[in-house]
C-alpha cells in the first residue's frame, strides 16, 4: 500500500495538480459547490420519503393522507431539481472573479439568462395517468433546469463568461458618467456584452433546432443512449453502462438520469422476467436487472462511495474531510451520493477520477462472476428501493439467501481497497492546506500583537 501511495504522490499527484489549476476546472467545482448545502437539505427529505420499512409507508399514509409522500418530496424538487440554474450562476460567478475588470455578479447573472436562452419553454403534459399527453407551452422543463441539464450549464457558463470577458476587455461597454450610483453603472456597463452573449446562444439553439434533436440537452441525451439499446442486460453492456456513468458525473452531467434512461427498461423487464422465474420455482433467468446495478454495484450512491464515507470517518487528518464524512454518511447508508459528488467535490476532480470509474467497473466483473457461477443467487424480481441499506438488501432481493449479504460485504472492502490510496492523497493535501492557513493566521495574529508592542 506504501509502494502504491508513492506512485500516485509521484506521478498521479503532480498531473491532478496541474490539472485542478486551471482556472476553468476550478471554476466548474467552485461553482458546482455551491449546490452543497441545498442537496444536503434535500437528502434528508429523501432519506424519510423513502425509508424501506412497509409499515413506515403505511403509518405515514394513515397519519397524512395517500400522497403524503408527494408533500414530503418538495424540499427535493426544490433543491435537487434547480441544480442547473443555481450552477450556471456560480460557475460563471467564479470564473469572473479569476478575471480582473468583470463583475462577477453581472457575469453570473448573464450566464443564468443564457442558459434559461437554451431550454425549450414548453413540455408534454398529461393530466391523468393515462390520457393522452398534451404539449403545454411557457413553462421550463424541470429535468432541463436540474440535474440532467448540468452539463449544458457547465458549457454555456464558461462560454458566456469567456464571451462577456473578450468583449468588455475591448471596452465595448456603455460607461456612465461619474456620480451615477454604482449599481446602476455596473448594469449598463453589462449591456452590450450581455447583448453579444444572448446572440451567440440563441444563434446556437437556432441551429440546434433545426436538426432532428430539437434543442441541446435532447441533443447530448440522444447521442449518449444510442448504443445503449444495443447493448442491453450483458456484462459488456454493463461495464460500459457504469463507465459512461462515471464519465458523465465527473463532468458535472448526472449520469445515471441519461443512461438509465434508455438501460432500465431492459434492466426491468429482465427483473419481471426474474420475479416470473422465483414465483414459479424456476432458475433465475437473468443476472444484471435495476437491483443488481442498485444493491450492489452502488453501495453509498453513484461510484460505491460509502467505503470512501467510512475512511472519511475514521482516517481523515483534515478537518475538512472528517466533517464532511459525518455529513455525508447519513445519505450514503441509504445510497445517496449527491453530498458526495457535489461536497468533495467528485465533479471536475482529477484526484478522484479513476477510483470513481474503476471501483464500479471491478464490483460488475465480480458481482456478475459470483452470481454466473452460483456462488451467489442472482437477484429474483423483488424491487426495493433504492435507498435500502447495503446488507438488508443484498438477503432481501435474493430471496432471502445470506449469499446476497456477503458479496456485498465482498464489495464493501474492494472498494475502500481502491479508495484507500486516493483518499489518503487527498486527505494529506487537505490537511497540508489546513496546517498551512493555521500557521498564516498564527504568522498575522502575532504581527499584530508586535504592532501593537512596538507601537505602545
Amino acid at each position: 500500500m506504501a509502494n502504491i501511495n508513492t506512485l500516485i504522490e509521484r506521478y498521479v499527484l503532480p498531473a491532478a495538480l496541474k490539472i485542478a489549476g486551471q482556472k476553468h476546472i476550478l471554476s466548474v467545482r467552485d461553482g458546482i459547490i455551491l449546490n452543497m448545502p441545498f442537496m444536503l437539505i434535500g437528502s434528508f427529505f429523501l432519506i424519510f420519503a423513502y425509508l424501506p420499512f412497509p409499515s413506515y409507508a403505511n403509518f405515514m399514509g394513515d397519519l397524512f393522507g395517500a400522497a403524503w409522500r408527494d408533500k414530503l418530496l418538495y424540499p427535493v424538487k426544490a433543491t435537487y431539481d434547480i441544480m442547473a440554474i443555481i450552477s450556471s450562476f456560480g460557475i460563471a460567478y467564479r470564473l469572473a472573479e479569476k478575471y480582473r475588470g468583470l463583475d462577477p455578479l453581472s457575469t453570473g447573472a448573464v450566464s443564468l439568462v443564457a442558459f434559461l436562452l437554451t431550454i425549450p419553454q414548453h413540455t408534454l403534459f398529461a393530466p391523468v395517468v393515462g390520457a393522452e399527453a398534451m404539449m403545454v407551452k411557457g413553462v421550463l422543463p424541470m429535468n432541463f433546469i436540474g440535474s440532467q441539464g448540468l452539463f449544458v450549464a457547465i458549457l454555456i457558463a464558461l462560454l458566456s463568461t469567456e464571451i462577456y470577458r473578450f468583449v468588455h476587455n475591448r471596452d465595448l461597454v456603455i460607461t456612465m458618467p461619474e456620480g451615477v450610483p454604482p449599481a446602476v453603472a455596473k448594469s449598463f456597463l453589462s449591456l452590450v456584452p450581455g447583448f453579444c452573449v444572448l446572440a451567440v446562444v440563441l444563434a446556437l439553439r437556432l441551429i440546434v433546432e433545426a436538426t432532428p434533436f430539437g434543442d441541446i440537452n435532447t441533443m447530448i441525451a440522444t447521442i449518449i443512449g444510442i448504443p445503449m439499446h444495443h447493448i442491453g442486460g450483458t456484462l459488456p453492456g454493463m461495464i460500459f453502462s457504469v463507465v459512461l456513468i462515471g464519465l458523465l458525473w465527473t463532468l458535472g452531467l448526472h449520469g445515471d438520469a441519461i443512461v438509465l434512461v434508455f438501460i432500465q427498461p431492459i434492466w426491468l423487464s429482465n427483473m419481471s422476467e426474474n420475479l416470473t422465474a422465483f414465483q414459479n420455482n424456476q432458475p433465475i433467468p437473468h443476472i444484471i436487472t435495476q437491483q443488481f446495478y442498485d444493491l450492489w454495484i452502488a453501495p453509498g450512491g453513484t461510484g460505491a462511495l460509502l467505503g470512501l464515507v467510512i475512511f472519511m470517518l475514521i482516517r481523515s487528518r483534515s478537518a475538512q474531510m472528517k466533517q464532511l464524512g459525518r455529513i455525508a454518511a447519513p445519505g450514503c447508508l441509504f445510497n445517496i451520493s449527491e453530498p458526495m459528488v457535489f461536497g468533495i467535490p467528485l465533479v471536475m476532480n482529477p484526484y478522484f477520477f479513476l477510483p470513481f470509474i474503476l471501483t464500479p467497473v471491478v464490483l460488475v466483473i465480480v458481482t456478475y462472476t459470483a452470481m454466473a457461477t452460483g456462488l451467489v443467487t442472482p437477484p429474483v424480481g423483488i424491487a426495493l428501493p433504492f435507498t435500502t441499506p447495503i446488507f438488508i438488501s443484498g438477503y432481501l432481493a435474493t430471496g432471502g439467501h445470506i449469499s446476497g449479504t456477503v458479496i456485498q460485504v465482498v464489495n464493501l472492502a474492494i472498494s475502500m481497497v481502491i479508495y484507500y490510496p486516493f483518499f489518503r492523497v487527498w486527505d494529506k493535501q487537505k490537511y497540508r492546506e489546513e496546517q498551512q492557513h493555521i500557521s498564516t493566521q498564527a504568522a498575522q495574529a502575532q504581527a499584530e500583537v508586535n504592532g501593537k508592542v512596538t507601537v505602545g
